[in-house]
C-alpha cells in the first residue's frame, strides 16, 4: 500500500548515499516499489570529457567530488524541491560526455536521491527530509561493482579492479565514507533489502508533514 502525503507540490526528499556497491540503488528501487516516487541520480551531472581523448577519460577520477557539477545539480535539486520543472542532463558512461538529448524531470510526492556523494555538500543537505547511508566493507562492494560495470558498462574485470584500486576506494574512504556523519540512519549494505526499506519507511513516517 502506498503512503500518501499531502503538500502543495513539494516533494518529501529521501537522500540515500554510500559508496559505490554498498547497495543504493537497490535500496532506493526498494522505496520507490512503496511511495509515488521519482527517483533521482547524481550520476547525470558528471562533467561532460568531450575536450579529452578517450584515453585521458579512462584515466579520469570519477570519484572525486570535484568530477561531478555540483552547482548545476545544487541548482535543480533546489528547483525539484519547490515542486518545479528541470531539464536533466543525460551522462553516456561508455564515452565519458554528456548525451546531446537531455530528459525533464518532475518530482513525484516523494524524491528519492541517490549517489556517492548525495549528503556531501552543504548547499544541498537542508533541502532533504530523511538522509540515509548505506555502509559496506570494500570486500562486498568490489564485487558488486565489477558485476554492474562489466554487465552495464562494457568494462573488463581487469579495468574494474584496478580503477577500485587507484581511486574508488581511497576516495571512497577520504570523501564518501565521512558523509554518514549527516545521516539520519546508517544501514548495512548486507542486510536485508526489505528490512532497510522498513526502517527507512518508519523514519518517513515519524518525519514527514502531516
Amino acid at each position: 500500500m502506498l503512503l500518501k502525503l499531502e503538500t502543495k507540490n513539494r516533494p518529501y526528499i529521501i537522500a540515500i548515499a554510500g559508496p559505490s556497491g554498498s547497495g543504493k540503488t537497490s535500496v532506493a528501487r526498494g522505496i520507490a516499489a512503496a511511495l509515488p516516487s521519482t527517483i533521482f541520480s547524481l550520476d547525470s551531472y558528471y562533467f561532460d570529457l568531450a575536450h579529452l581523448s578517450l584515453e585521458d577519460r579512462a584515466r579520469a577520477n570519477f570519484d572525486h567530488p570535484d568530477s561531478l557539477d555540483s552547482d548545476l545539480l545544487s541548482q535543480h535539486l533546489h528547483q525539484l524541491a519547490e515542486g518545479e520543472e528541470i531539464i536533466r542532463p543525460i551522462y553516456d558512461f561508455a564515452l565519458h560526455t554528456r548525451s546531446k538529448q537531455t530528459e525533464r524531470v518532475r518530482s513525484a510526492e516523494y524524491l528519492i536521491v541517490e549517489g556517492l556523494f548525495t549528503l556531501y555538500w552543504s548547499s544541498i543537505r537542508p533541502i532533504y527530509g530523511t538522509k540515509v547511508f548505506v555502509e559496506a566493507i570494500h570486500d562486498l562492494c568490489l564485487p558488486r561493482r565489477q558485476a554492474r560495470d562489466v554487465t552495464e558498462r562494457g568494462r573488463t574485470p581487469e579495468s574494474v579492479q584496478k580503477q577500485y584500486a587507484e581511486t574508488v576506494r581511497p576516495m571512497a574512504d577520504q570523501f564518501v565514507n565521512p558523509t554518514k556523519q549527516f545521516a539520519d540512519i546508517i544501514l548495512d549494505g548486507s542486510q536485508p533489502l526489505d528490512k532497510s526499506v522498513d526502517i527507512i519507511l518508519k523514519h518517513i513516517r515519524a518525519h514527514r508533514p502531516q
